[in-house]
């Protein structure tokens, strides 16, 4: 693999004009320097030149596609690319160390979570800079230094109250670095006057400082591509990484990349977006949690396709069974990974309640294996155990689960993935939804974007879930199992309720000492507005330094 000395050259008189146009508006403080010189800021300044005015476009294109939605088409498989669905392709090839990926825990960049991730019995850890962070420039930095010890094997934690230590172990586990949506910016970062995509700024940081360490260790650059909309956004990626690859003088399909599918515009189009990646692509992702909140905001102005409560919208319901299934298909026909889902559940101390927990790990991962899932996802490393053993039996000898085909399966119609499932929408669900997302944005206002609530590691998704849920009821002035109609009155009666519940849960030294007045006026706004807000992130990003 030839590494190029791009980044130590002298700089042409175009990239010194065009690092010129960058500007670093955030504080940086001598460690944060060192992960984002000259060179890097010069190599920001390229991709923001050649693709950041793409990014508005191609959100644009989500709008105009989300409007023919709200006036009643509906998500479809595309007519204009049959001949990749019906094509014999297949992406260029998997590296050996990801080869096998049966159990991957995802988390933020924090350093002690870093650590614990790498050394849990798993095979992946997915750093995560997206939904289980709250992008404060001072813990996007300080997650790309971790990231950078990570990889240089130097990276080590010491809790000075209690004296605890934490290093890496023998064999961590191989790093995945998942960068930001395109919906997301880096406000503490300008490009001739305009702030630059989010996911600009994180990938150029992990791909600048890591890369040589990598590809030396025999691993690689190595992403997850979050909330793709469709094959055009893929295209972009597939520019972006040739272009990287280009730059720094190494092999196309260096830069490998794990697509989530986890909008429901998107599983129709995973097909075209493995083949707009496909020297760079791997593998897909089951997003279930984003994906069900995607189909309450695709399908937002349907009175026939709202959802119940969200605690029985599970992966056994048609709809998301169908999507499941028809991943493992498109994937392996193509020669890629279909990786299942997230478990957001949390180990518990009671040793019954631990069990119940590990009962619902053990159906869930089976039911992945079942529909030849190559591997799935933890959010905790205490489930690490008990997911592995699931796919260590469903795999045997094998790393993988690449030669279930299911070709012989039934097509999968857009109508199966459509399907609205049954189910109450009750008011317990709905008071339970309230205080989840209360607490959640009040985390995430505040600095942390992984909670703990209710047993459960919430990050955005879930949160994003229990907004829109409500909103959508109340839009359609759905019933309660109580009778009551919701509408913005009993929603705003509700949730003055749960603040009460929350402040005596959480204590009212924790209460008073928090943001969740901050938090309660941004989920009023998100939830009783006349249109459903695209990502509670956006508006909240305002609350960050």
């Amino acid at each position: 693999m030839m590494l190029a000395q791009t980044p130590e050259k002298e700089n042409t008189q175009a990239e010194q004009q065009t690092q010129g146009m960058l500007e670093v508006t955030g504080t940086l403080s001598p460690e944060h320097q060192a992960i984002f010189p000259v060179e890097a800021q010069t190599f920001l300044s390229q991709l923001c030149e050649r693709f950041s005015l793409r990014v508005d476009q191609l959100l644009t294109a989500r709008e105009e596609r989300q409007n023919k939605i709200d006036q009643g088409e509906l998500p479809d498989f595309l007519a204009e690319t049959q001949d990749i669905r019906e094509g014999s392709w297949k992406i260029l090839g998997i590296p050996n160390d990801l080869q096998d990926r049966r159990v991957e825990i995802t988390g933020p960049t924090d350093r002690k979570m870093v650590i614990n991730a790498l050394n849990a019995n798993v095979k992946v850890f997915m750093a995560d800079f997206e939904d289980s962070m709250s992008p404060a420039w001072d813990k996007v930095l300080d997650g790309q230094i971790n990231l950078r010890d990570a990889v240089n094997g130097t990276i080590s934690y010491t809790n000075h109250d209690n004296g605890k230590h934490y290093q890496l172990g023998n064999n961590p586990a191989v790093l995945i670095c998942r960068v930001r949506g395109l919906h997301l910016k880096e406000k503490h970062v300008t490009w001739r006057g305009q702030i630059i995509p989010g996911s600009l700024f994180d990938f150029a940081l992990y791909f600048f400082n890591n890369h040589k360490a990598l590809l030396k260790k025999g691993s690689g650059p190595y992403f997850y591509l979050p909330k793709l909309q469709s094959h055009h956004e893929a295209k972009w990626w597939s520019e972006v990484f040739h272009f990287t690859e280009e730059y720094f003088g190494l092999d196309t399909g260096t830069i490998k990349a794990t697509v989530l599918i986890e909008t429901l515009p998107a599983v129709f189009e995973m097909d075209e977006i493995l083949f707009s990646l496909k020297e760079h692509i791997v593998g897909l992702n089951c997003g279930r949690w984003d994906y069900i909140f995607s189909y309450i905001k695709t399908l937002k102005k349907h009175p026939d396709r709202v959802l119940p409560d969200r605690q029985v919208v599970t992966m056994d319901k048609p709809f998301l069974n169908a999507y499941s299934r028809l991943l493992v298909r498109t994937c392996h026909k193509r020669g890629a990974f279909a990786m299942g889902g997230m478990a957001a559940f949390i180990p518990a101390k009671d040793p019954q309640e631990n069990q119940k927990v590990l009962d619902k790990i053990q159906n869930d991962k089976s039911l992945e294996a079942s529909n030849g899932h190559d591997g799935t996802w933890v959010a905790h490393p205490g489930l690490a155990d008990t997911a592995m053993d699931v796919f260590n039996r469903a795999l045997g000898e094998r790393k993988n689960q690449l030669d279930v085909t299911r070709q012989d399966d039934a097509p999968i119609t857009a109508k199966q993935l459509l399907e609205p499932c049954d189910g109450a929408r009750t008011e317990q669900g709905m008071r339970h939804n309230i205080r989840v997302a209360l607490q959640y944005i009040e985390a995430w206002i505040s600095g942390n974007g992984c909670v703990p609530i209710y047993g459960l590691m919430e990050d955005a998704a879930t949160a994003e879930i229990s907004r829109a849920s409500i909103w959508q009821w109340i839009q359609h002035s759905k019933s309660l199992d109580n009778g009551e109609v919701v509408t913005k009155a009993l929603f705003k009666r509700y949730l003055d309720e749960e603040i009460q519940v929350v402040k005596q849960e959480v204590g009212e030294t924790r209460f008073d000492s928090g943001r969740f007045h901050e938090a309660a006026e941004l989920m009023a706004s998100l939830t009783t507005s006349d249109e459903l807000t695209n990502f509670l992130t956006v508006p909240g990003y305002d609350y960050l330094d």
